[in-house]
């Protein structure tokens, strides 16, 4: 699986880029929000710093982008509209899911909805052109450093700890009770080894 590639890239390197864009976007995100704010904020909507919206746009955006990187304005335009797309999208979903968007643009000139605005799209386009020229060969160097090996574990570790992180947030947000669901589950466990020892 891992060595598999999609449009010249192994699985690899996507999920770990991935990972890492997620990371890096949480971090950006949260630096920006609690200057704003003037006070720390967490942009993720777990606990980790995780944000796979940047993740998914970052890879995504580079895959599709790549080939106009040597045409500068091209990319800038085709980024920040992809991006605002992206952004779009992302926000009908969540106001469809959770009857609500993790970020509010009505104070923004030449918003849409609260959803998308025009600073944002204008910031995504200069993130393109940064992430295609010069970051993203940075990122897969950095992921190189590691042996396949331990870099394809810390992969799955690092993914395992976000998807529990995120069913516990998902859970919370459905007002799921996780504590009666985990002691349900105990209960039939201790059930079912009664019923063998």
């Amino acid at each position: 699986m891992w060595t598999r590639e999609i449009f010249g890239t192994d699985v690899y390197h996507l999920v770990s880029a991935f990972i890492i864009y997620s990371m890096l976007g949480w971090l950006v995100e949260s630096i920006y929000m609690s200057l704003c704010n003037r006070k720390l904020t967490n942009r993720g909507f777990a606990k980790s710093p995780f944000c796979p919206i940047y993740g998914f746009g970052a890879v995504i955006g580079y895959l599709v982008l790549r080939p106009l990187q040597t045409d500068l304005i091209l990319l800038y335009v085709t980024g920040a509209v992809m991006a605002t797309v992206f952004e779009f999208m992302v926000g009908k979903l969540m106001l469809r899911l959770f009857g609500e968007v993790w970020w509010d643009y009505n104070d923004k000139p030449c918003n849409y909805k609260g959803i998308v605005c025009l600073e944002s799209t204008v910031a995504w386009g200069f993130y393109a052109v940064f992430i295609i020229v010069f970051l993203h060969s940075r990122v897969m160097d950095f992921i190189d450093r590691w042996s396949f090996s331990m870099g394809s574990r810390i992969c799955v570790l690092i993914l395992m700890i976000v998807t529990i992180d995120y069913v516990i947030q998902l859970m919370n947000a459905f007002h799921i009770d996780v504590k009666e669901r985990r002691d349900r589950i105990v209960d039939r466990y201790h059930d079912f080894k009664a019923r063998w020892y």
